[in-house]
């Protein structure tokens, strides 16, 4: 697994689809967000005053996907804040020792 702020070189392949995490700001309309539906759940923050974000989550197959999806979110002037593989929650494990 690459480690996060890594980036890919031209050469290389995501070997799986990953999970990323896009944040926008605002409240985008359904019809903005439709091409995404399938791919992504959609989570917009309860409180949606002038801090308003948009958490999009889903699954990259490769770089040229994601691509496609920032060129769809900025050709309708969406405003990204950030974009990074999404990590799973930590399962923290403890075992109990003998004595």
């Amino acid at each position: 697994m690459r480690p996060p702020g890594t980036r890919f070189l031209h050469s290389e392949v995501m070997p799986e689809p990953t999970t990323y995490e896009i944040v926008l700001r605002g409240r985008p309309s359904d019809r903005l967000l439709r091409p995404l539906l399938d791919d992504f759940t959609i989570d917009t923050s309860s409180d949606c005053g002038a801090g308003c974000l948009t958490r999009l989550v889903g699954d990259i197959g490769d770089p040229a996907h994601l691509h496609g999806i920032v060129a769809h979110l900025t050709s309708v002037n969406l405003e990204i804040i950030s974009i990074a593989p999404a990590h799973p929650p930590q399962i923290h494990t403890t075992t109990k020792g003998t004595a």
